[in-house]
């Protein structure tokens, strides 16, 4: 389950990119279509603010649906009041990240500390690939 910021850093740089395309064939990736709609909300700004041009971002963050299966409201809905619960105090507009991962019973791949303890095992970039080798197997 990839939170929104895992599609800006396939944008940002190449180690995320490398991941999901090394893992890509041999696990199965997944985030809430509102991840992707986070992901491309923040992008201008992101991009802005560094300089980079939005048109071929925008085209590498539609080349991630060739890795990342989008995953539709109606499959997490069912878990979306027990995720708001386990993330309250923390930010709760993430919701959709934990629900679809609790759906899906998958762990969640993110760079943001509060999905810490949120009952959900979580990874993060600079050790993310330790669970997709054993994943993989």
């Amino acid at each position: 389950m990839l939170d929104a910021n895992i599609p800006i850093r396939a944008i940002l740089g190449n180690r995320v990119r490398t991941l999901l395309t090394r893992y890509g064939g041999r696990v199965r990736f997944f985030a809430p279509e509102s991840a992707f709609e986070e992901a491309r909300d923040h992008l201008p700004e992101i991009l802005g603010r560094r300089g980079i041009p939005l048109g071929p971002a925008l085209e590498i963050l539609d080349s991630l649906n060739q890795l990342v299966q989008p995953v539709s409201l109606e499959n997490y809905r069912s878990f979306e009041q027990d995720a708001r619960e386990r993330m309250r105090g923390r930010d709760e507009e993430d919701w959709p990240i934990l629900a679809t991962a609790l759906a899906l019973d998958c762990a969640i791949w993110t760079e943001d500390a509060d999905f810490f303890g949120a009952g959900v095992a979580t990874w993060t970039t600079d050790r993310v690939e330790l669970f997709l080798a054993q994943s993989s197997r």
